[in-house]
C-alpha cells in the first residue's frame, strides 16, 4: 500500500489498522483493495461502500457511471451489493442528497474524517 498517512501502518475510521474493502473486483485507486489514497488521486478514494441502486443512479447523474462494464479497464461494472472504495466528497454529496451508501467502517481510511464527521459514518455503518 502506498502510505498517505505517513505511517507504515494505515487506519480506518475505527482507529484500527485498514482493511480490505474489495478484492473481486479489485478495488481502490491504486486497485489492490484498499480505500487509501496519495498525490496521484485527487479523488481521494477513502470511503469503502457497499453499492445501492439509488447510489448508484445518484453517481450517473454526477457524470460517473459504475454500473457499465469496461473490460479494457477490468472493470466489470458494479451491482446493489458490490463494495468499492468512492470519493469522499461523492460519498459526502450523495449523504446530504439523502442517497448515501452504507459504510464498510473497519475498510474506510481515517482521512475521510477530515471531510465527514466520525458520527455521520458511524452511522451508515454497514452491517456485517
Amino acid at each position: 500500500m502506498a502510505a498517505d498517512s505517513g505511517s507504515s501502518v494505515q487506519r480506518n475510521v475505527l482507529g484500527g489498522p485498514l482493511q480490505s474493502c474489495c478484492q473481486d473486483p479489485v478495488t481502490g485507486f491504486y486497485r489492490d483493495g484498499y480505500c487509501h489514497s496519495g498525490p496521484q488521486d485527487p479523488g481521494r478514494h477513502l470511503v469503502c461502500a457497499v453499492m445501492t441502486t439509488e447510489f448508484l443512479v445518484f453517481s450517473i447523474s454526477r457524470g460517473n457511471d459504475l454500473m457499465t462494464p469496461h473490460p479494457e479497464f477490468d472493470f466489470p461494472g458494479l451491482t446493489p451489493g458490490s463494495r468499492w472504495c468512492v470519493c469522499v466528497l461523492r460519498w459526502k454529496e450523495a449523504y446530504e442528497a439523502g442517497v448515501a451508501p452504507p459504510v464498510v467502517l473497519a475498510a474506510t481510511h481515517e482521512l475521510a474524517l477530515q471531510h465527514v464527521d466520525r458520527a455521520v459514518l458511524l452511522a451508515h455503518g454497514a452491517s456485517a
